[in-house]
């Protein structure tokens, strides 16, 4: 099963994870936590700071460790935890907003809504294909 789509070419084989849209896009959300997190306040750096990043971090990672999974059970594994990781994002980000560290989350939620979309497409390729 060969796992979908470089942003830049349709047409082309995918060779790496980097190839992927979805992690391409999972990977830019990552930068843009950065720049979020880099606003927040020193006294919560300690741990919404950390946190924050690193369950952004996790989402590419995740989605990179299930491209090189040989099987569809442990590649669908991988794709499931970057979809977890999403979500504790998603309230990290929220807390945020409510703490007044960040004011306009809609852009950042339809960025997690599209890579969401994308990850379950994934997983229901997978998922339906004859490769084990």
């Amino acid at each position: 099963m060969q796992e979908r789509l470089h942003q830049n070419d349709n047409k082309k084989k995918i060779e790496s994870f980097r190839d992927l849209i979805v992690w391409q896009k999972s990977h830019e959300l990552v930068l843009d936590v950065f720049q979020l997190t880099a606003r927040f306040p020193k006294k919560d750096q300690a741990y919404l700071f950390t946190k924050t990043r690193d369950t952004a971090l996790i989402i590419p990672a995740n989605i990179a460790t299930g491209f090189e999974k040989r099987g569809k059970k442990a590649k669908v594994h991988f794709y499931r935890l970057a979809l977890t990781e999403m979500e504790q994002l998603r309230y990290m980000i929220i807390l945020a907003e409510d703490l007044g560290y960040y004011k306009d989350s809609a852009a950042f939620f339809e960025k997690c809504e599209n890579i969401e979309k994308m990850l379950k497409r994934l997983i229901r390729s997978i998922a339906s294909s004859s490769n084990q």
